[in-house]
């Protein structure tokens, strides 16, 4: 299996940056869907404007630097050095931004920090084990804590643990990583078997358009 930093750096290179300002002129905003100016925004998190929150496989860091602009003490973990280096340079001068380069279980088992709010857009709840991921996000909550996460609906039929190929050039493999794709209603069923309540899951519709694709929304609570 492809080393997991090499791939998301190797996909990081392929990703256009987010753009300056989004449709509402706004220079940070969150985004929950694949697409611009899709989806809800933060109210997708229920969280108060100083909870303690964490980004698992932040990428280049546009949601985590949001929270962390409107008064959040805003962690973002992400495995690739390339991700984190461009989240740094964009968003230097976010104040209560913590940016960490390592794996989202790793990291969860090693702070000792408790969480108003961990969420996952497109990100390591996707391409992490749940069986590990899900109970290691659970111990790192504050009861009444929220979890959200987002990514593409699963293809009927295909679930479980399914290969993503990020290419290389022409006369290259691709990159494989892992990733873990289940319908609604069975993250609901994994989510309660591990201690969460609350949970919401379903595909909000793409936008009006060609592309067909929706996008999965996942939201959990822990009971105070």
């Amino acid at each position: 299996m492809t080393d997991t930093s090499v791939a998301w750096d190797t996909y990081s290179a392929q990703r256009p940056e987010r753009r300056a300002v989004n449709a509402r002129g706004e220079t940070t905003w969150f985004n929950c869907t694949q697409y611009e100016d899709h989806g809800p925004g933060v109210e997708v998190l229920g969280l108060e404007a100083d909870a303690r929150v964490l980004d698992l496989g932040c990428g280049k860091g546009g949601n985590v630097a949001h929270l962390a602009s409107l008064g959040m003490h805003a962690t973002g973990v992400d495995i690739s050095p390339a991700q984190l280096r461009a989240a740094r340079e964009r968003w230097a001068g976010v104040p209560g931004l913590d940016l960490r380069q390592m794996e989202a279980t790793a990291f969860l088992r090693e702070t000792a920090d408790a969480y108003d709010g961990v969420y996952s857009v497109y990100g390591a709840v996707w391409f992490t084990d749940p069986a590990l991921l899900l109970p290691a996000i659970r111990e790192r909550l504050r009861p009444g804590g929220v979890l959200v996460f987002s990514q593409r609906p699963a293809v009927e039929d295909c679930y479980g643990c399914q290969a993503s190929y990020i290419p290389r050039d022409a006369d290259e493999d691709p990159l494989v990583v892992k990733r873990w794709d289940f319908e609604p209603e069975t993250w609901e069923r994994m989510l309660k078997e591990n201690g969460y309540t609350d949970v919401r899951a379903g595909v909000l519709a793409a936008p009006p358009g060609r592309r067909k694709i929706g996008t999965l929304i996942v939201q959990a609570r822990l009971t105070p």
